[in-house]
């Protein structure tokens, strides 16, 4: 072989195929192991900030460093992380990752494909078609009358941007996308109370303003009221404001309630508004036929969020935005002028390209650990595996009411149980007090239950984060989570029971 079809040596990252196999071999030997060993683990690691960096090397070095140091390394990463796979990691709205996943993970980094279009990505674009397709189907948004269309996201932040984005230029001027919103009336998005952070926060980087979502009051069961979206719409709308969308909830992050969709969905069809329903952490639940009518009117929305990497068990980043119509989806982003990214193609599923429909531009390949969940477990067994996860949350719900020192805070709607603990002492006083006395016990309430979260945290037994649930603080247990059990969730009620005496709660 000439010298021309040879590269100088040190300058190809190309490896030998003994050296593949080895790295191979033993990468895949540390992933199984911690499949294998997640349980046992401590949910969040003994330590503390810089520790990591100090354990393992941090020296950037000129050449390459054995194997072998760099799997001891990779160890002290996993010892030093946070184990959302651990049975009792109840924290936020985040689920371990199942194995045919995290290796079909690997299969799309190796490919490296950017899924901007078509032609950058012939398989991914189309396996990502399909996977839209799936999830449009499994949470009844779509059927052989109600085509959906979408993309994969980061996750449900920008899905939900991406929506309102959309929402926005359907409802505004031709001109806006060029001239901006300078001489604009103020635009206004409605939404409960309970909505998620990233509402507010879209709307601020689209430049509408936080001030501009309008917080509709919630009932007591934490969904937004219809009558009270009614009266804030025509209130706007007389003083010169304009609406264009409704934001509902199908599943909270607080308390995992959902809105009641069909009835938000007659308000926003009554003023021409797009309604957007975001499902990031519950949509999936759909799946359970126990909860499916709490989803009654899903089908409407103009446009659904929802996160596989949140109750499908993949890894992150994996989110979803659902839509219907394809058109205004795509007007919203498309842009034509950069020579860049023109597509001569002529057959227009091959003239397919993402950046058309949302802010993306370099797209991982985020649908093949989807695909391959789904068809690798099949939609039977991941269905009983979410109604397994409501079903623990009820349960948990059913111990902590018939416990004396613990009270709940909101009862689960979903997987997500909200409660505290009370010691029994305090709990007499709450029964016969009322006003400013009532007051300073919960306070005190606030104060214990914030410490025990902190020392159930960095115990590393078990993982809970928090909530507040009109205006107290609460103990807030998540549960989507493969690996959770019935004797888990006693144990993590006892965990907080022991915390609870650390801080001499038996006052």
């Amino acid at each position: 072989m000439t010298q021309r079809f040879i590269r100088p040596e040190g300058t190809s990252l190309d490896i030998s195929e003994g050296e593949m196999q080895e790295l191979s071999s033993r990468v895949t030997q540390l992933v199984t192991e911690y499949f294998s060993e997640v349980s046992t683990l401590p949910v969040f690691p003994q330590t503390s900030a810089g520790e990591t960096v100090r354990e393992i090397s941090a020296t950037l070095r000129a050449e390459g460093e054995p194997l072998e140091q760099l799997l001891d390394d990779c160890r002290a990463i996993i010892q030093k992380s946070r184990h959302n796979g651990h049975p009792r990691f109840f924290g936020y709205v985040a689920s371990p990752s199942n194995p045919p996943a995290a290796f079909a993970d690997l299969i799309a980094s190796a490919l490296n494909a950017n899924v901007t279009s078509w032609r950058s990505g012939p398989a991914a674009t189309e396996i990502e078609h399909v996977v839209i397709e799936w999830l449009a189907s499994l949470i009844g948004y779509s059927d052989g009358n109600h085509p959906a269309f979408g993309l994969l996201t980061s996750g449900g932040s920008m899905a939900n941007m991406t929506a309102l984005m959309m929402a926005h230029r359907s409802r505004s001027g031709p001109d806006v996308s060029s001239t901006g919103l300078w001489n604009v009336s103020p635009m206004t998005i409605y939404a409960s109370d309970q909505i998620h952070m990233s509402i507010p926060k879209a709307a601020d980087i689209l430049g509408l303003g936080r001030a501009q979502v309008r917080l509709i009051p919630s009932d007591d069961r934490f969904r937004m009221n219809a009558e009270l979206l009614r009266e804030a719409i025509a209130g706007d709308l007389k003083t010169g404001l304009k609406p264009f969308c409704v934001v509902a909830s199908a599943g909270t992050v607080n308390t995992g309630a959902v809105d009641q969709l069909d009835d938000i969905a007659a308000v926003a069809n009554e003023f021409n508004l797009w309604f957007h329903i975001d499902g990031a952490y519950g949509a999936l639940a759909a799946l359970d036929g126990t909860k499916r009518p709490l989803f009654r009117g899903i089908e409407r929305a103009d446009s659904i969020s929802l996160d596989p990497h949140k109750w499908l068990y993949v890894p992150i980043d994996s989110g979803c935005l659902l839509f219907r119509d394809e058109a205004q989806a795509r007007a919203a982003f498309s842009f034509d002028s950069a020579d860049y990214i023109k597509v001569h193609e002529q057959n227009a599923a091959e003239a397919f390209a993402f950046w058309n429909y949302g802010p993306e531009l370099s797209r991982r390949f985020r649908a093949l650990k989807i695909w391959l969940t789904l068809r690798y477990y099949g939609v039977r067994r991941v269905r009983s595996t979410i109604a397994e996860d409501v079903a623990m949350a009820a349960y948990l719900a059913e111990r902590i009411g018939a416990a004396s020192d613990f009270e709940l805070l909101a009862a689960p709607q979903l997987s997500i149980c909200c409660f505290r603990y009370v010691p029994e002492s305090l709990a007499r006083q709450l029964e016969s007090l009322s006003g400013e006395s009532s007051t300073e016990i919960n306070t005190q309430l606030d104060q214990l239950n914030t410490n025990i979260m902190n020392a159930v945290q960095r115990g590393g037994r078990a993982y809970l984060s928090s909530a507040s649930i009109r205006g107290k603080f609460a103990l807030r247990v998540c549960i989507t989570n493969f690996r959770t059990t019935r004797a888990d969730i006693d144990e993590t009620l006892e965990i907080i029971r022991e915390a609870a005496c650390d801080f001499g709660s038996s006052i």
